[in-house]
């Protein structure tokens, strides 16, 4: 079996790119090293190929997804920090690189599963979030949300090829995926707090720290992502992905810094002061995993301490 890994040098995609070699598949990674690494892939590794390009490079994307049989696409512009920074290269890569991807996997007859995200129900006040509930996004002039347009047009691409063309795609909605490897650059809470815990650092937290998340370790989404793909009946269908045990951003920090052992303290800053212009911020965001439990009967097993105690190990070595 050979697989092609969009964005296979990231954090999540060079879990899930290590966990198919296990398999003894044929992994073909493709990056352009953007936000991740080529140190990330484990060179070791005999049948792990890497290739460096873009997924907007319709003639790369078509000849490598040509040669897989099975395509996991990772590869998007992800972070809020980035997101904010860079809109309009985030929105040409998560939309126009995703239609390329999808189109390519439709011509050569592929199994494909496409990388979302829960940033596509925006700040929707209904929670638990499940696969059916309604987006609610800001103004256009809210940059944050131009990501979670751009991939809820990708969803929309995916679906229609689907229910018109028999694509054979699976959508995956990841709910704040964390472990080992993940960069705080882009503003991912975790290991931004772990990386000022360590040294002692305070732990600035945006906004009043009141709003609550769950986290999902790696391990955990790289196991959805493998078996979903695997199972037939999870074709055309979109899923949640994600943990349990709701948390708040201030009992987080606190959290961590016992973990660590650390004299941080902690610092609150605006969200005017943290972010550019264009910022907006939601005070829940939990996801329903029933269905996804129910199709494949995937749940978390490893919990926040866990991920911490993961990362934080990851960070000493």
């Amino acid at each position: 079996m050979r697989i092609l890994v969009t964005g296979g040098a990231g954090f999540i995609g060079s879990h899930l790119s290590e966990v198919l070699a296990s398999m003894n598949y044929e992994v073909t990674i493709l990056d352009n090293l953007s936000t991740s690494s080529k140190l990330f892939v484990n060179r070791s590794i005999k049948n792990i190929k890497f290739k460096k390009g873009d997924i907007r490079d319709q003639s790369i994307v078509n000849k490598l997804t040509k040669s897989a049989d099975i395509v996991f696409h990772l590869a998007a512009a992800v972070g809020v920090d980035n997101i904010l920074t860079n809109p309009l290269e985030s929105i040409s890569t998560n939309f126009v690189g995703s239609e390329i991807v999808l189109k390519a996997a439709l011509k050569f007859d592929k199994r494909i599963i496409i990388a979302s995200t829960s940033e596509i129900y925006g700040k929707n006040s209904k929670q638990p979030l499940n696969e059916n509930d309604d987006r609610v996004i800001g103004t256009p002039q809210r940059i944050r949300w131009t990501y979670s347009d751009s991939k809820a047009l990708e969803e929309a691409i995916a679906y229609t090829l689907f229910s018109k063309n028999n694509l054979r795609v699976t959508t995956v909605r990841l709910f704040n995926t964390v472990g080992p490897r993940q960069s705080g650059r882009y503003g991912m809470v975790i290991p931004r707090f772990v990386n000022s815990a360590l040294i002692n650092e305070p732990l600035k937290i945006f906004g009043n720290g009141q709003q609550t998340r769950v986290f999902c370790h790696v391990v955990d989404t790289v196991k959805a992502l493998v078996t979903l793909a695997q199972m037939d009946n999870t074709i055309g269908e979109v899923f949640n992905v994600g943990g349990k045990g709701e948390i708040s951003i201030l009992q987080l920090a606190n959290l961590i810094i016992s973990m660590a052992n650390s004299n941080s303290k902690i610092e609150f800053i605006s969200y005017k002061d943290a972010y550019p212009e264009g910022f907006e911020d939601m005070e829940r965001r939990i996801p329903d995993i029933s269905k996804i439990k129910s199709y494949i009967n995937w749940e978390p097993e490893l919990n926040l301490n866990r991920i911490i105690l993961d990362i934080l190990n990851f960070n000493l070595k």
